[in-house]
């Protein structure tokens, strides 16, 4: 793994090294996402889409709001039409 060390600016803003970025293919107005871990920060590309935008390319409308028992016996009748005997 290579290892760089950039300065922190008292912005708190941090150059990523050019050998850095050019791996992931990040480039001006890229978007990154930090992430702690322990006592490790990672950086990483950040995901182009986010669940509610693939939702929203999916489905026209938002889904109808449904109570817990509903859900629940639209999973009963699903998995009995599934494991049916024919």
């Amino acid at each position: 793994m290579e290892r760089v060390e950039p300065r922190i600016t008292s912005q708190g803003q941090v150059s990523i090294p050019a050998p850095i970025r050019q791996k992931p293919g990040l480039a001006p107005g890229s978007k990154v996402e930090w992430c702690v871990e322990g006592d490790e920060v990672i950086v990483r590309r950040a995901p182009r889409y986010s669940s509610r935008d693939i939702h929203d390319a999916l489905f026209d409308a938002a889904p109808e709001p449904r109570t817990v028992e509903e859900m629940k016996e639209g999973i009963r009748r699903h998995v009995r039409r599934q494991h049916a005997r024919r």
